[in-house]
């Protein structure tokens, strides 16, 4: 499975829950705040530093960012993931089983696995983080409450 697969291999009588995209409003957004917070840190270390054309660093900070931005683009939105009843199934045929999460919350604009190994995987600029929480951890639940019956 690549990055782009809009169709994840499912083991035997494993079900689908939800196929995860990163939304294209929130990556521009994200990636606005970030120009925004650099903006203004470069502009105060040059002005805190005494350089005489501190706007020329600010400037250069937000184009930095929208290069950035724009060359990532179509890589980091062609991104897929898949919520199934056991597992989160991440790019590049790894995957992360239900059981195995000790934790899932919002990052800024992305959502963060942390397994019971202590391994950490985002999943990058989606819509609705919080809803992507709850579905995680109700999946889990779920499955757990299987395994325990």
């Amino acid at each position: 499975m690549t990055a782009t697969t809009d169709h994840p291999h499912l083991e035997p009588g494993e079900k689908l829950i939800e196929a995860i995209r990163p939304d294209r409003g929130r990556y521009w957004r994200d990636h606005g705040v970030m120009a925004v917070g650099l903006m203004a840190l470069a502009g105060g270390v040059l002005w805190a530093t005494g350089t005489p054309y501190p706007a020329i660093g600010s400037l250069g900070a937000i184009l930095a960012v929208g290069v950035r931005a724009a060359y990532l683009a179509s890589e980091t939105l062609g991104l897929r993931w898949f919520l199934t009843d056991r597992r989160v199934i991440l790019p590049g045929q790894r995957s992360v089983p239900l059981l195995e999460l000790e934790a899932a919350r919002t990052l800024l604009g992305d959502v963060q696995l942390i397994t019971r190994s202590g391994d950490k995987h985002l999943l990058k600029h989606v819509a609705n983080g919080a809803g992507l929480v709850a579905k995680i951890l109700q999946a889990r639940e779920r499955r757990a409450k299987r395994r325990a019956d």
